[in-house]
């Protein structure tokens, strides 16, 4: 059963102190919010309706509380935090909201008798991986919260009152694990390895599967094939990456087939029950992506359907469920009339040992664990700096010791502690002598090319986080570090020619001390606790350290750090790793 052994123990008796303290804070806070979500009165439109830029809202999918977290789900936070983030970054009001799901076959077969009570102890479990993470999620929506069940049900009623519900007797293969029924030519008969059974299973997840016959409710998913064609064809980046993109317009293409959207109770008790007919449970589906509206605000006020930032300008899921959030979805949406999000980000998943992770076999990574040895900030710059989105990455400790010896420790790291600890050179002074110097300032061809890689990287990571490309974007800047490295050796400001002019070791110091600023400015949304504390060692100022500030020569008053640099050890910015195995 999922619970507290999966905790570490520092984190299981924070867990255990909090639970209490927020229990009650939650309770109000959650009324307040479901008060203003019913009135509107959340986002950027004013009472009188005035309309302005809406806000950044972002998402991940809601998570099964039937297992424990592993590393794919802290990747999926840590990946949608940086988006947020990015957006913070550019002073833009921005929304994030994670969650967890609780009603199902999964997660009442795991539950037993108690499921609320299994269900409180998996979302704090998720929650404190969260806060643990560093993610600065703005809500965290459980599928068992009763606004939740009030937008399922409104939903529901407008489906049904447009005609795009309908009962009917189903027959077909249904998997308990996927919370899905699949087609006759989506299953093949498999042999279990670890008991030589003979079973059916799905093609596309490797699920076991069973068959049903029942009666139930079903949306017309069929008749929305052209209207998603046409969908996709106006929205060609509706999908990353394009491979998946293809994907789903070669699905659809194919053909939809109405979609099963109840279970008969008997089969089904947890979950939300259909209005006006308690002999049926709503699909986990439906119930589920209802979740990413309900917390922008719907059913929405008239004149506030933006104001919680709906449509969702990025939406970021596994690969494994991309036909759930990128053909049922926006059907569905587009049948309440409801504009679909703008993108969805489809990443790739994480093996172990090349396998793939999964509880059943063992093969999984805590991320508890993962987090307390290596440390928040080396964690999400690993999984950015190495994530799959087209193709699945594969995990090991070895891999995070290497990123962190070159790209943090020998990289950023080495690079702060030279200009900042250096004996012959003041970056302050250097910071003053380039104010007092103009356009006729004369550049070695080095020093030239060292000033133009500063100047381009803000535009260079721009356009790829607009691509949400957040690992090509973090390459792109530890770029511009092992750049300026090399810069540094090859200039060696420390030489006895540099040591004669004064102005050339100013101007050395400057465009290196420039390339950390620029830099940590940017790797704010991927390490932000030590992205504070390099940028507090460089003596920015908490007000300068947005995207604006970027801008090769914006900041002029930097220089003096906020920080003891210390000597040896102490004061470095990234230190040894405490164990190397």
């Amino acid at each position: 059963m999922l619970g507290f052994d999966i905790l570490p123990d520092k984190a299981r008796s924070e867990l255990l102190e909090e639970e209490e303290e927020e229990e009650e804070e939650e309770e109000e806070e959650e009324e307040d919010e479901r008060l203003n979500l019913r009135f509107g009165e959340r986002g950027h439109a004013s009472a009188a309706g005035t309309k302005e830029e809406k806000p950044y809202y972002i998402t991940t999918p809601i998570f099964y509380v039937n297992a424990a977290p592993h590393v794919g789900h802290l990747y999926t936070m840590v990946l949608t935090d940086i988006l947020k983030r990015w957006q913070k970054l550019q002073r833009r009001e921005a929304y994030l909201c994670t969650g967890t799901d609780e009603h199902g076959m999964k997660a009442a077969l795991k539950a037993g008798s108690e499921p609320k009570a299994f269900c409180d102890k998996g979302a704090e479990i998720f929650k404190m991986l969260a806060r643990r993470a560093g993610v600065m999620n703005d809500y965290f929506i459980r599928t068992t919260d009763p606004e939740h069940r009030e937008a399922v049900e409104y939903a529901w009623f407008l489906l049904r009152e447009r005609g795009y519900i309908y009962s009917s007797k189903h027959e077909g293969w249904y998997s308990v694990s996927d919370e899905t029924f699949y087609p006759q030519s989506g299953v093949h008969l498999v042999l279990d390895p670890s008991t030589g059974r003979k079973m059916m299973a799905s093609i596309e997840t490797g699920k076991e599967v069973e068959w049903t016959s029942e009666s139930n409710y079903h949306f017309r998913l069929s008749s929305f094939k052209d209207r998603l064609l046409d969908f996709y064809r106006e929205n060609p980046k509706f999908i990353v990456p394009a491979m998946r993109m293809n994907d789903v317009v070669e699905a659809v293409s194919s053909g939809l087939e109405d979609l099963s959207i109840s279970r008969p109770v008997e089969r089904l008790t947890w979950g939300i029950r259909v209005p006006n007919d308690d002999s049926q449970t709503i699909y986990v589906w439906l119930d589920a992506l209802i979740n990413y509206i309900t917390k922008a605000g719907y059913p929405w006020a008239p004149g506030q359907e933006s104001a919680g930032g709906w449509p969702a300008d990025c939406q970021v899921i596994g690969k494994d469920i991309v036909r759930f959030h990128c053909i049922y979805w926006p059907a569905f949406l587009l049948a309440l009339d409801i504009p679909p999000p703008r993108q969805i980000l489809t990443h790739a998943h994480w093996t172990l040992g090349h396998k793939k992770m999964a509880k059943s076999t063992g093969n999984v990574v805590n991320p508890f664990f993962a987090l307390d040895r290596f440390g928040v900030d080396t964690m999400r710059y690993y999984l950015a700096y190495d994530g799959g989105i087209s193709d699945d990455s594969n995990y090991g400790n070895e891999y995070i010791i290497e990123r962190y010896k070159k790209g943090l420790q020998g990289g950023l790291g080495n690079l702060t502690s030279r200009i900042l600890r250096g004996r012959g050179w003041s970056v302050r002074r250097a910071v003053e002598a380039a104010e007092a110097s103009d356009e006729s300032t004369r550049y070695d061809k080095a020093s030239l090319q060292q000033r133009e890689k500063i100047v381009r990287l803000r535009s260079i990571v721009e356009a790829r986080m607009a691509a949400l490309d957040v690992s090509a974007a973090l390459r792109d800047i530890m770029g511009l570090i092992y750049n300026t490295n090399r810069y540094m050796q090859e200039s060696s400001p420390w030489s006895a020619t540099s040591l004669s002019s004064p102005a050339q070791i100013n101007q050395i110091i400057y465009l290196c001390a420039e390339a950390i600023r620029v830099s940590a400015i940017l790797l704010q949304p991927y390490m932000p606790g030590k992205m504070q504390q390099l940028l507090d060692m460089l003596g920015v100022d908490d007000a300068r350290r947005s995207f604006e500030d970027t801008l090769f020569g914006a900041d002029r008053d930097y220089g003096v750090s906020k920080r003891s640099l210390g000597k040896g050890i102490e004061g470095v910015l990234f230190p040894p790793l405490s164990s190397d195995n």
